[in-house]
């Protein structure tokens, strides 16, 4: 998930990740309950769902500053007219 660490406002700071995180993190995810499986993937998949969105506003940013956003209004109102069409 990158190297960048979030930290949520329920979140205490952490310290540094052991070496050994990873089996860390297997072996207390293979003793879990299935509801606490089903609440780590909702976390998992939130936090992923967070880092798709930085990353992709960043890049929206970026084209819009280079000018490629420009004539997405025309391009979106040329998509509906054929969609209403179809």
């Amino acid at each position: 998930m990158g190297g960048k660490r979030r930290q949520t406002a329920c979140m205490a700071p952490m310290e540094p990740p052991p070496k050994n995180l990873r089996p860390e993190l297997l072996r207390r995810i293979s003793s879990m309950s299935e509801d606490d499986l089903i609440w780590l993937h909702e976390v998992l998949l939130n936090v992923e769902k967070e880092r798709l969105w930085e990353e992709l506003s960043s890049d929206m940013e970026a084209d819009r500053q280079a000018g490629r956003m420009r004539h997405l209004p025309e391009i979106i109102r040329e998509v509906r007219a054929e969609l209403k069409r179809a």
